[in-house]
């Protein structure tokens, strides 16, 4: 969620975890009312073909709700029939904790070149729009349920979604009956009011707003990337890119510059080399200027978030320079 004028493509979806946060309020009540209700699953909703039309709607919107995962296969292929089966078993037996989206990537291409897939039978996930790669190749069934006990443990413990065992048609049901008997937290107000700010390009209010939340709750993981982006794109707002990276490019050492020059490089969605910037400033500097590199660099994994590999990979190399 930012505004329509600046892109962070590549940097962090906050849409994404928005609804991941909502998912997992909504999946937590629509479980106690299924519960109640003795709902479930038919295999139908369960396993389901897709197609590059359909993707969008049947994969990336589904996963905020439940983990998706991908079975890319193809008439010719001898391993697609021995995994196929196997995949469709467990998403049965497994009865909504994850579903499975098949894919022919002779009538895909556009999807199977999207994913990077090198071969088939090939096994990837998406939880919250963010695509995973399980395993390649018609692996034993005890590894495939380790795999997905991993992803399922994974899409609950780091986006909340949890699965949820509905009877067809229900689902709409129950949600409406949640939605009108729970009213919403402060919290969601408060966070609802930040995003529409932060679409709306009023950056200081959604900083202000996004504040608001996290005085009352400095744990709030959304809130938290809702700050650090909204910060962000205020920090770049009007600035002249062209003079900046000629700044940058003319003094390595001038921290107040790569710094600048860094920000526009996360906004651009050049994630790694914003961080090997920072990186290197610490490594060329001493004293306030290397400590002043050293905070804006974790102010901007703050934006990515800390489970991202690319963040991994920089704070590794941060303290390789630092220690």
């Amino acid at each position: 969620m930012q505004p329509r004028n600046m892109s962070m493509s590549g940097v962090v979806d906050l849409a994404a975890v928005k609804a991941a946060g909502e998912a997992k309020q909504k999946a937590e009540r629509a479980r106690a009312e299924a519960a109640r209700t003795g709902g479930g699953v038919t295999p139908g909703r369960l396993i389901f073909n897709v197609d590059e039309a359909g993707f969008q709607q049947d994969v990336l919107q589904r996963s905020t709700e439940v983990p998706v995962v991908i079975d890319f296969w193809a008439e010719w292929c001898e391993p697609c029939k021995q995994l196929g089966p196997v995949l469709e078993r467990l998403a049965t037996e497994y009865a909504g904790r994850f579903v499975l989206a098949k894919i022919d990537v002779d009538a895909n291409q556009m999807l199977f070149q999207q994913f990077g897939v090198q071969g088939i039978p090939a096994v990837f996930a998406v939880i919250a729009g963010q695509p995973v790669p399980l395993f390649q190749g018609a692996a034993p069934e005890a590894q495939i349920r380790q795999v997905l006990d991993q992803l399922i443990q994974a899409a609950e413990q780091q986006f909340g979604i949890v699965g949820t065992p509905v009877e067809p048609g229900a689902e709409a049901e129950v949600d409406e009956q949640v939605e009108q008997a729970v009213p919403e937290s402060p919290r969601d107000i408060a966070l609802a009011a930040a995003h529409q700010a932060l679409d709306a390009g009023d950056l200081s209010g959604a900083v202000r707003a996004y504040q608001n939340v996290l005085a009352d709750d400095p744990a709030d993981e959304e809130a938290r990337l809702g700050l650090a982006q909204a910060q962000l794109l205020e920090r770049v707002q009007g600035v002249d890119a062209t003079q900046v990276r000629k700044a940058a490019a003319e003094s390595p050492a001038d921290v107040k510059a790569q710094i600048a020059a860094a920000d526009l490089d996360l906004v651009g969605g050049h994630v790694e080399d914003a961080f090997g910037r920072l990186v290197e400033a610490v490594r060329r500097t001493a004293g306030e200027d290397r400590d002043a590199a050293r905070v804006h660099l974790l102010s901007l994994f703050d934006v990515i978030g800390g489970e991202d590999p690319r963040v991994v990979a920089a704070r590794g190399a941060l303290a390789r320079v630092l220690f």
